[in-house]
């Protein structure tokens, strides 16, 4: 099946038919239920006091809801105009705001307890138009979902990435602003119930994340980053160059001369 983010961008690929089809379903009702739930525990919020929290890609509503009964007050914002019309058309509490979040999150510094995202984030990695450089979108929308927490506050954003590349691209985004970052997988050897959970954390907190045995510094799987072939051919040195070029040879069956410790050494200029 093809993934939405690969056919059109999202506030054309959820037009009105789309959004109703989509809040419609009871089964993506209980996921969504089921994945805001989720996020809410590894938010590990204070149960005793109500907390002001931001749904990013809020879509119709159906994980503010969730909030709305969990006793929160929440702010969602959504690229999709249709998607927040069928919001409107359910009445749900929260306020709703028309907003690009790889443009970034325009709120002030420090207006949020806690933010949460579901199966949003991964349409920040796709280039919809020439002028939708994924790097910078990722590098804005962590930027400024950063100011707009108040300082150890944190996020917790279901998503599904298209491979591990991606989960590099969107972590080291959100490292490079900041966070202290990780990456929860539910359900890791299931091919259909698999969940990843993208966790930050904006500064200390006197209310540490709950990922179990698992610390929020190594809960994103570590990944060696390997160079390019050309960037490696830019940095090799001359005798690395010839011996590499023997080894081509030798391959091709042509005869080269045997290694010794003159190979590539630096010559006097003659005058």
């Amino acid at each position: 099946m093809s993934r939405p983010e690969e056919i059109a961008p999202p506030e054309i690929f959820y037009n009105d038919q789309e959004a109703r089809k989509y809040t419609a379903s009871t089964r993506v009702q209980h996921i969504q239920a089921k994945m805001t739930l989720r996020a809410l525990e590894i938010l590990n919020l204070d149960p005793s006091i109500p907390q002001f929290i931001l749904d990013i890609g809020c879509g119709s509503g159906l994980s503010g809801e969730i909030l709305t009964e969990e006793g929160h007050i929440w702010i969602g914002m959504d690229i999709s105009l249709d998607m927040l019309a069928t919001a409107l058309d359910r009445d749900v509490d929260g306020d709703l705001f028309l907003a690009d979040m790889g443009s970034g999150v325009p709120f002030r510094a420090g207006t949020f307890d806690a933010a949460i995202s579901i199966s949003a984030i991964q349409w920040l990695c796709n280039a919809d138009t020439n002028t939708n450089e994924p790097k910078v979108r990722l590098a804005r929308f962590f930027n400024t979902l950063y100011g707009s927490l108040r300082r150890g506050a944190k996020f917790v954003g279901q998503f599904y990435p298209a491979n591990e590349e991606q989960i590099v691209q969107i972590t080291g985004a959100a490292k490079v602003a900041g966070f202290q970052c990780g990456v929860v997988i539910d359900d890791p050897e299931s091919k259909k119930n698999k969940k990843h959970y993208l966790v930050l954390q904006a500064g200390a907190s006197d209310r540490p994340l709950n990922l179990g045995n698992m610390d929020v510094e190594t809960a994103v799987p570590k990944k060696e980053h390997k160079m390019s072939k050309k960037r490696l051919k830019k940095m090799e040195t001359k005798k690395q160059y010839i011996k590499r070029k023997k080894v081509l040879m030798k391959r091709r069956g042509k005869r080269v001369a045997n290694d010794s410790k003159f190979t590539g050494r630096s010559r006097r200029p003659h005058f």
